[in-house]
């Protein structure tokens, strides 16, 4: 599965939800800025939580 954010080509590996927005997949990368806002959280999808080391 891909990242869900705009110009990212990386795997997804982290769900985000996100208060004001749908829940979407992102890579650690992108996850790693985002749960910088308040209110998102983020949650290892299953299999995948090697992908945060």
């Amino acid at each position: 599965m891909e990242c869900s954010e705009t110009n990212c080509e990386n795997e997804a590996g982290v769900r985000l939800h996100v208060p004001w927005a749908e829940n979407r997949v992102v890579c650690p990368a992108c996850a790693r800025s985002l749960v910088q806002q308040d209110g998102v959280v983020a949650e290892p999808l299953e299999d995948r939580e090697d992908a945060w080391r």
